[in-house]
């Protein structure tokens, strides 16, 4: 039933993209917050996703935003996961990774769990451009403060996330080579 509902979402999100150049999104309301997207979401994090077209009874109940319909997201947790280093995750591993301008630009992008005790574990990763700053980002990760559960009614909860990296600073990655035939 959970993988239909991810199947749904998934169809539901490609509908609303792919319509028209003009069309604009649905409003995303997750755990009752109205979101710009919810692609940041892992599906493991998701409980339940409701879709609502786009008629009178929802545009009366949720405003103008709703004139493209409306996608409800329950995650698993009521509160996500905090961190606590004192800034983002991406900005705490970043200041830790010393990586020149001169090595080119890399990014690490990798799944990560944060236990019900606070614990990090890193998962699948997903991409790595470059050995020596996933070694370095990896150490990084090693070393990270306990975190602030998520939470559901009050419990903590296992919750899922992505984390991605990319070094130095405001460099975008090359282009990958391609060749053309004529």
């Amino acid at each position: 039933m959970r993988r239909f509902l991810i199947l749904h979402f998934a169809l539901c999100i490609l509908h609303f993209v792919s319509a028209s150049a003009q069309t604009q999104n649905p409003l995303y309301i997750v755990n009752g917050v109205e979101m710009e997207s919810v692609r940041h979401i892992p599906e493991a994090n998701i409980e339940h996703i409701d879709h609502l077209a786009a008629n009178e009874a929802t545009v009366a109940k949720y405003g103008e935003r709703a004139n493209n319909g409306v996608i409800i997201v329950t995650l698993r947790y009521d509160k996500e996961a905090e961190f606590t280093g004192g800034k983002p995750l991406a900005e705490y591993v970043a200041e830790r990774v010393k990586w020149s301008e001169s090595w080119g630009v890399a990014r690490f992008v990798a799944r990560y769990t944060i236990g019900a005790d606070g614990s990090f574990r890193l998962g699948s990763i997903l991409q790595s451009t470059d050995n020596q700053f996933r070694k370095r980002v990896l150490k990084a990760l090693e070393s990270l403060p306990k975190w602030k559960p998520a939470t559901k009614q009050g419990r903590a909860v296992e919750s899922d996330y992505v984390f991605a990296i990319q070094l130095p600073k405001g460099k975008a990655m090359p282009k990958e080579p391609y060749i053309v035939i004529r």
